[in-house]
């Protein structure tokens, strides 16, 4: 069994923390493998050096079966994590030391009973969907996936016009911030902020959530995955951009996108004894009664 490790260069980590991960992986006679923003403060943590051949760049190109990629921070490092995968089916858990974290669902205080369950094979595998763009870019996109949401947002103070179709039928011209395109993973990120609503990951549909729409009427609408959705934008002096998760790149006045489910899928581990919906009801503190 191989563990891969992830974490961006701006994350913050307690010197505990990661010498945990470190005992852990000693302890149960993983291999490793770090990539390079982090190897330095896995090794500063450690007091000893770490063999340099262990270290990875901008992906990930080991062995498919016998790897988990372990990632260390909030849900955008579990995201680029992912990405840095281009695909492979290595399934991918995060250590949350980040906010609120409905990817990242391990807390630091969980992170020995995680590599013993690694150890054991004790994780359940839930393979999610992702999107796939293309279009008129300025700039081409590190990665066209997306495990979260892809949107369209305004750059500058004006408003953006942003024209959706599903499978060639429009749908509306958001006027306003932007458009949001969700998959049930990323209905509890962005999307929810936007009012979209929550939906399992089970779930074979995708979200349009517009973003600040100037007509109070437009609402999100569910439609099914496997559906090509094109938006074609509409913008002052290059004031807009797309996202790809938490990646962003300029676009310019009358450019045009695809987005369909991808072929490839990212495949979540999650401990056996936590659910979505425990996660849902934990994070969203919806059993707690607030009347004081």
């Amino acid at each position: 069994m191989k563990i891969v490790l992830f974490s961006r260069a701006d994350a913050a980590h307690a010197d505990g923390e990661l010498r945990r991960i470190l005992a852990s992986i000693d302890r149960w006679g993983f291999d490793y493998a770090v990539n390079e923003e982090f190897f330095g403060e896995l090794q500063r943590a450690a007091g000893r050096p770490l063999d340099p051949a262990r270290r990875y760049g901008e992906s990930y190109a080991g062995a498919e079966s016998g790897c988990v990629m372990v990632c260390c921070g909030g849900d955008g490092t579990l995201l680029e994590g992912a990405r840095r995968l281009g695909g492979a089916a290595i399934p991918v858990i995060g250590i949350n030391s980040g906010r609120l974290g409905f990817l990242t669902s391990i807390s630091p205080d969980g992170i020995e009973s995680l590599f013993e369950a690694i150890a054991r094979g004790e994780l359940r595998i839930e393979r999610r969907s992702m999107l796939r763009i293309e279009g008129d870019f300025v700039t081409p996109p590190l990665s066209p996936l997306a495990l979260n949401e892809i949107s369209v947002q305004r750059r500058r103070a004006g408003m953006i016009s942003v024209e959706t179709f599903v499978d060639g039928q429009m749908v509306a011209t958001y006027h306003g911030d932007g458009v949001i395109l969700s998959t049930p993973t990323g209905s509890t990120a962005y999307s929810l902020s936007a009012g979209g609503p929550v939906v399992a990951p089970s779930c074979a549909c995708l979200v349009l959530s517009p973003l600040a729409p100037h007509n109070l009427t437009m609402r999100p609408v569910v439609i099914p995955d496997s559906s090509e959705v094109t938006f074609r934008v509409h913008t002052r002096e290059d004031g807009a951009f797309f996202s790809i998760d938490n990646r962003t790149y300029r676009i310019r006045e009358g450019a045009a996108f695809r987005v369909r489910r991808a072929e490839q899928s990212i495949f979540l581990a999650v401990p056996h004894n936590i659910s979505f919906y425990d996660t849902l009801r934990n994070k969203m503190m919806w059993g707690v009664d607030m009347r004081g």
